[in-house]
């Protein structure tokens, strides 16, 4: 199953990188993919609420331990983390501005869960659900890199590029929650219980959310709406279905999972530019290697 290399602080970085939203975005922002477009919205809605609390999980556990190397991971996934529910947090202020009415009713109900699982949890259900989190979050990266021409192709470059940002950094710090549940935990049930929490939890209430703004939209009941949303589920059913079914072995470790050479692009281009990096031109999304906008982000 391979050997668990230790921590290598050199792998991640903290990148304060800002997208500025065009003025004429509107909540479908991929006119060939508006299914996927709230898909994407209703997901973003949790980041301002599951992100810290993911934080606060990870604090309590810099207080459970004195490793040195764990620490070090402890803090960078938080700088990380930080920046990525602030930039979320501006993408659904815009969404809410669009005149969608279930924005804040929606916000509503992530804060209300999660302030619940950090006051009425166990730290071992909030740090099994952290890595549960994290586990889907590396698989479903993977799949939209992969797919990404398909799904970002004909879409707006600043929410394109905050969600393949995102997801290129969930990447890149795939092991830390693993590493801390390793270390102070480690059982594979409660590692399991958490990943079915974790994957139970958003996918309902992004289901909610997506299901929610279609309505807004008029796309609900639209036959063909419905219709294309569903192969989109199917199309990502079947790509995350492998990689879930390895985060289930029990010898599983984020570290046997080859960072996609698009993501390890990514972090060599930003490392080269800097923050203006963030910001991909879409004119070449479907390449080998990212491209960066004119774009200063």
């Amino acid at each position: 199953m391979g050997v668990t290399k230790p921590f290598d602080a050199q792998r991640m970085q903290v990148r304060r990188v800002r997208f500025r939203f065009p003025d004429g975005l509107r909540g479908i922002w991929n006119p060939k993919r508006p299914e996927f477009s709230h898909l994407v919205n209703a997901g973003s809605l949790a980041m301002p609420y599951l992100e810290p609390y993911l934080i606060e999980t990870m604090r309590q556990a810099l207080a459970r331990t004195d490793d040195p190397s764990l620490i070090s991971e402890i803090d960078l996934y938080i700088g990380q983390e930080a920046t990525h529910f602030r930039q979320h947090q501006q993408f659904n202020k815009r969404l809410a501005e669009m005149g969608y009415k279930s924005v804040p009713r929606l916000e509503s109900v992530l804060k209300a869960d999660y302030r619940a699982f950090a006051r009425q949890k166990s730290f071992a259900f909030n740090l099994a659900y952290a890595e549960g989190f994290e586990a889907m979050a590396l698989a479903i990266g993977h799949m939209l890199i992969d797919d990404r021409a398909h799904l970002f192709g004909d879409g707006d470059a600043a929410v394109a590029s905050l969600i393949l940002w995102h997801f290129v950094e969930e990447i890149e710090h795939k092991c830390a929650t693993y590493d801390v549940f390793k270390a102070l935990d480690g059982r594979y049930r409660w590692r399991i219980w958490g990943l079915i929490a974790a994957t139970a939890h958003i996918m309902t209430r992004t289901r909610q959310g997506y299901r929610a703004l279609m309505i807004e939209d008029g796309m609900w009941r639209d036959w063909r709406s419905r219709l294309a949303l569903y192969a989109l589920l199917l199309r990502i059913f079947v790509q995350l279905a492998p990689r879930f079914l390895r985060i289930l072995m029990p010898g599983y470790d984020p570290r046997q999972v080859a960072d996609p050479a698009w993501a390890r692009s990514w972090w060599a281009r930003y490392g080269e530019t800097g923050p203006e990096f963030a910001m991909l031109d879409m004119r070449h999304i479907a390449g080998t290697e990212p491209v960066a906008s004119e774009v200063v982000a």
